[in-house]
Order: C-alpha cells, then structure tokens, then sequence
C-alpha cells in the first residue's frame, strides 16, 4: 500500500513577539505571512498615515488649497477634542 498524502509540516516564526507570524517548510528559507496582530496592524498604518501626512503641513505653507485643507481638519480635531471631555 502506497501513501498518497502526508499531513504537511509547516514550521512558525515571529521575528516580533508575536505580532506577525511566519510560516514556512523545513529546510525552506522562503516564509509566508501566516497571521498578524489586527491591533498592531492598525497602529502601523496610522504611524504610516502620519508619516505621509506630516510633509503636506510643510507643503500648505505654499499651497493656499492644502493651507485651507488642513485648517478644516484642524477645526474639526479642536471641536472632536472638546467634546471628549
């Protein structure tokens, strides 16, 4: 009797603590993202957005448009701010 199938051996890596895992086959240096931490996730692409953001505050200084932009977005964070309290 020949097998057919054996249940595959996939071994798991974190480089972060847990925050992404890794999957990849014995003696296989090639891994595959297995799963990641939606939390920290979400706080990568906040700090990416902030990150991108951060240069058109500069760039406002010289463009009236983006300058009206951002001071909409301002206004409307001191307002969300206050009603926190």
């Amino acid at each position: 009797m020949m097998i057919k199938s054996v249940e595959e051996i996939l071994i798991y890596e974190s480089p972060d603590g847990g925050k992404t895992v890794y999957a990849r086959k014995p003696g296989e240096t090639v891994r595959h993202l297995h799963s990641i931490d939606p939390v920290w996730q979400k706080e990568q692409e906040l700090s990416v957005r902030w990150v991108n953001l951060k240069p058109a505050v500069f760039m406002a200084d010289n463009d009236p448009t983006l300058d009206d932009a951002i001071k909409k977005v301002e206004m409307i964070y001191l307002l969300k701010k206050s009603e926190s309290k």
